[in-house]
């Protein structure tokens, strides 16, 4: 169980309720807490406003409408301000019910309906209401996630509210970064209400945000004094030469991403071909299990890639066997899944024999054909559905998509927070399979190997931008690892 003493930490419900209790017991009064987290809506409401702005706020019965009424407070001395609430009988402070908030457009919305601790659809009149805003096309701000949305899973609850952005309290929201809840979140922005540290030591956090702080100082750092078996010795598996370009990606992403060899292992009539196309890498010829027995008598040989292009499912369940039986770092990617479909507890047995040596990197489709009942389960997030798959496998799964989820068997998970819409093209996956192996490569553990290489991954897409292909993602990597050893340094 992680902690959310670390800033990436990340809450469901009953983390920021546990939160805001023990903030209370350490001596803060709960009307305290309500004034900043309400004067910290009121200043990221007031950007980018001129004075007099027509400003609507939705004010909710629990405490985030709370929040929303104090930051109404403070901005109705430069705007007009006009308050609409639900769920807290007949006010004679001037406020309107929700139910006769229409769709004309304002400056700004905040919408301080429902915070972390919704679970069940909105009902009737505020659905209606988000309706509205939504048609009406005023820009939104949100108090603590968007309402509508389950702060622990991001699912939408029905109906739900699409912000620009929200505004958070000392920790982040899971929903913040799994889908849809991402989108529906915008720009999140995390304002300091004053919880003491050791507050923050006992609040239950369900997973982290995958960013450099949670996993740099397990990553190997290339030395002045080192040489290239320092950093380890990469090899990816290619299958037949019409489909070699998935392995090519991932032994240049090896190489790019850090390993300090990198050799293409494939079979014997398909050497030539791919002789003509690669020029850092190794070639070897592996194409069969024996051939595979004799490459990992050299111990040198510390991390694998086996799917991208590679076709055989039987070779393909032997390789893993044999890499996983001499406790050697593997990648698990494409045809590799794909191979162990329908019966996948064999390659589950042995990676629970060797623990902390696969990761397994599946796309949606591939993650239902290793486990369809997980996949199929409406009441699981997606971090529940990765950290359930992790802990059944007994390897580090990374469950990717536009919220990528990195699970390890014991419990432990990160949610990607880098990446763009780009990213879904061909390829792109083959990549990130070996930016994995080269961490794994250098001896960083599983768990942190697949965070930073996920990390990593999202990042060289991001500096890229617009218009990106497969190939384009390794020849950005030297800018991330600038960037890490510029963080590292600071």
């Amino acid at each position: 169980m992680h902690h959310a003493a670390s800033p990436t930490a990340l809450l469901d419900g009953a983390g920021v309720k546990a939160a805001d209790a023990l903030a209370i017991a350490s001596g803060i009064p709960l009307g305290d807490l309500i004034d900043r987290a309400g004067e910290a809506v009121a200043a990221r409401a007031e950007e980018g406003l001129s004075e007099g702005s027509r400003i609507a706020v939705w004010a909710g019965p629990g405490s985030n409408g709370a929040d929303a009424r104090v930051a109404a407070k403070r901005l109705s001395e430069r705007h007009r301000v006009t308050v609409f609430t639900f769920g807290q009988g007949e006010c004679d402070d001037g406020s309107r019910p929700l139910g006769t908030f229409d769709d004309r457009r304002y400056d700004l919305v905040i919408d301080g309906l429902f915070g972390t601790g919704l679970k069940r659809a909105l009902d009737d009149e505020c659905a209606g209401a988000v309706r509205r805003l939504a048609a009406g096309g005023s820009p939104v701000l949100s108090v603590d996630v968007p309402s509508g949305i389950d702060a622990g899973t991001g699912n939408v609850l029905g109906e739900a509210v699409k912000a620009q952005r929200t505004v958070t309290f000392e920790r982040r929201r899971a929903a913040h970064l799994l889908m849809p809840g991402r989108e529906y979140c915008g720009q999140v922005i995390v304002a300091d209400i004053g919880i003491p540290q050791d507050v923050w030591a006992r609040v239950p956090a369900v997973a982290v945000a995958n960013e450099p702080a949670s996993w740099m100082r397990s990553l190997a750092h290339p030395s002045m004094a080192g040489h290239k078996y320092d950093r380890g010795h990469a090899v990816v598996f290619a299958g037949p030469i019409e489909k070699g370009g998935g392995a090519r990606l991932s032994a240049i992403s090896a190489l790019r991403g850090g390993a300090g060899l990198v050799t293409l292992a494939a079979p014997h009539d398909a050497l030539a071909g791919l002789s003509v196309q690669v020029t850092a890498l190794m070639l070897r010829g592996c194409g069969s299990s024996d051939d595979l027995r004799t490459l990992l008598e050299d111990e040198r040989f510390n991390a694998f890639v086996l799917g991208p292009g590679f076709g055989d499912a039987d070779r393909a369940r032997a390789f893993a066997e044999l890499v996983l039986e001499r406790d050697r770092a593997i990648v698990l990617d494409a045809d590799a899944i794909t191979a162990s479909a329908g019966a996948p507890e064999n390659l589950f047995r042995l990676c629970r024999g060797r623990p902390g040596r696969a990761v397994l990197t599946p796309h949606g489709g591939e993650f239902r054909r290793l486990f369809p009942d997980l996949a199929e389960d409406a009441s699981l997030s997606k971090l529940q559905a990765t950290q359930s798959a992790a802990e059944r496998a007994g390897a580090v799964v990374v469950s990717k998509g536009a919220d990528t989820v990195i699970a390890s068997p014991d419990g432990r998970a990160a949610i990607n927070a880098t990446g763009t819409p780009w990213l879904a093209t061909a390829g792109t996956g083959d990549v990130l399979a070996g930016i994995v192996a080269a961490q794994l490569a250098q001896g960083t553990p599983a768990f942190e190997a697949a965070c930073a290489g996920v990390w990593m991954h999202g990042r060289a897409a991001e500096n890229f931008g617009p218009g990106l292909i497969s190939e384009d993602l390794p020849e950005m990597l030297p800018r991330v690892h600038a960037e890490l050893a510029a963080l590292r340094d600071a």
